[in-house]
């Protein structure tokens, strides 16, 4: 893999935080490109060297972010749901300006949608509907169920402004993850 020049990094950097920081202010359709070179002090030009539009800097944006979790969900494989949630509670508290701005000022539809089809991935293996509570039932109803329940614990967390620490999250979720998997 090659090496991306520290500049490239810099600049595209600057355009994320730009972008979550106006997506703040205003309503995303109404970012233009002008409002991105402003904020992110770079040409017009250069957004374009980098990202088709708006649209491909917040998909990119957005990848970024379901890739880091998805890193994060593997290296998590052989923990129980406490300590995986953990992980992602700490993730989802260092990056609390775009996890925010994507699930509490419901900005960005397309990144629910995404995160919750995230989670329906990553959850179907955990589901057993052959013994327990689940026995009989239909494991794409349950792991819709669950991944719902999570999408809407995690906007509620952000909408309400952490009224938890990320810590108690995780063990809560964790435990109601345990209950409805396994």
């Amino acid at each position: 893999m090659s090496k991306v020049d520290r500049r490239i990094l810099k600049t595209q950097e600057a355009l994320k935080k730009a972008i979550i920081e106006l997506m703040s202010e205003k309503n995303f359709d109404d970012i233009t490109i002008r409002d991105l070179s402003d904020r992110a002090n770079v040409s017009r030009g250069t957004i374009y060297l980098h990202y088709l539009d708006k649209y491909d800097l917040l998909d990119k944006l957005i990848e970024t972010h379901i890739n880091e979790l998805r890193d994060r969900c593997e290296a998590a494989a052989d923990m129980d749901f406490i300590n995986g949630s953990l992980i992602w509670t700490e993730y989802f508290e260092s990056n609390y300006s775009f996890f925010s701005m994507m699930l509490a000022s419901k900005g960005a539809p397309f990144f629910r949608r995404r995160f919750l089809d995230f989670l329906h991935e990553e959850f179907m293996d955990e589901v057993n509907i052959t013994k327990g509570i689940n026995q009989g039932l239909n494991k794409t109803v349950i792991v819709r169920f669950v991944a719902s329940a999570y999408v809407g614990v995690v906007e509620w967390w952000f909408t309400n402004d952490k009224p938890i620490p990320h810590q108690e999250l995780a063990e809560q979720l964790g435990i109601l993850l345990e209950r409805n998997c396994n």
